[in-house]
């Protein structure tokens, strides 16, 4: 198996931004959450996008650990094996050192928080995801369960850490929520997996030992499960924002709200739509993960759009209302 770069072969910087995986630092949306729903976004704007950094350069230099960890392995899986480290392009010795370098930018962007007992916070929580993410890739992965348990807690993190930097107390509603979303995301890539092994002649334990025990019952069974945790759990915490979504809202909008109707209930129905349109789409096996469907499915791009505008404007007129009640 290839542990430095083939013959003739030199890495380009392109190559170098492809090992450390940009496209996932839209994970650091998660990051964003507590912020947003906390009305704290702007006033923290500076000290939220050091957690959003730190977050992002360390999963990077993760993702690049975990790649040579796992390089054997993914040499043998058709996609994965043109990953830099997998074929060769990039030598582990260099990989190792760019790593490195990954997670010391990582330690400097928690410094971009500045209230100092916040940067404490941003700097723990990222040391704590980094060591989860190294845990994961020693021995976690090989644990069924445990690994899809152990990403979630990577998300539920972020979540923590953007709370910490603006400042705000995170929700528990808001942290299950974002479990069990995670979970959803995890099994079903899981799920994914074994659907895109099935068609080659790699068995799919060969590139993630756990397969030896899930099955494809089991993992439709946790996906639906964990699909709907995520639901009841947000419903949850919609229900927690009656006093700000609820009468306050109303009586902005129409001067009157004699049921005093929570108005971010609404966002509950294209969140719905989303989360089963995924599991619809992973039955048929048109996508290996989850994950894929938000760039590439136009009905979960409309709920995931609906969600997002839907939720912003409730989040903009129930911080007016508030003001306005406060004058």
């Amino acid at each position: 198996m290839p542990d430095s770069a083939t013959p003739n072969t030199r890495a380009s910087a392109k190559d170098y931004i492809r090992l450390a995986r940009p496209t996932q630092w839209g994970k650091g949306a998660f990051v964003l959450i507590g912020p947003i729903y906390g009305l704290a976004l702007l006033d923290s704007w500076l000290s939220v996008l050091g957690a959003f950094l730190a977050f992002g350069l360390a999963s990077s230099g993760c993702y690049v650990i975990n790649d040579i960890s796992d390089r054997h392995a993914d040499a043998l899986h058709p996609r994965k094996k043109r990953r830099p480290i997998a074929s060769g392009v990039i030598p582990v010795t260099a990989a190792r050192g760019y790593a490195v370098v990954l997670l010391a930018l990582a330690v400097g962007a928690c410094f971009l928080v500045q209230d100092p007992s916040r940067r404490w916070w941003v700097l723990g929580l990222t040391a704590v995801y980094a060591m989860n993410v190294f845990a994961y890739s020693g021995f976690m992965k090989q644990i069924v369960i445990l690994d899809v348990i152990s990403l979630s807690v990577g998300f539920v993190l972020r979540v923590m850490a953007g709370c910490a930097a603006a400042g705000v107390a995170p929700s528990t509603w808001l942290l299950n929520s974002t479990f069990f979303l995670a979970m959803f995301l995890a099994l079903g890539k899981r799920l994914g997996e074994r659907r895109t092994m099935a068609d080659s002649e790699v068995d799919a334990s060969q590139i993630r030992g756990v397969h030896k025990v899930y099955t494809d019952d089991l993992l439709r069974m946790a996906v639906v499960v964990t699909a709907v945790g995520t639901l009841v759990t947000y419903a949850g915490y919609v229900e927690k924002q009656q006093d700000l979504f609820g009468p306050a809202i109303g009586s902005v909008a129409s001067g009157e709200n004699p049921w005093g109707f929570n108005l971010l209930w609404l966002t509950i129905l294209p969140a719905t739509f989303g989360l089963l349109r995924c599991i619809v789409l992973l039955e048929q096996g048109k996508y290996d993960d989850p994950t894929e469907l938000a760039v590439r499915d136009r009905g979960v791009q409309a709920a995931g759009f609906i969600f997002v505008v839907l939720t912003a404007v409730l989040l903009v007129v129930g911080k007016q209302s508030t003001l306005g009640g406060g004058s």
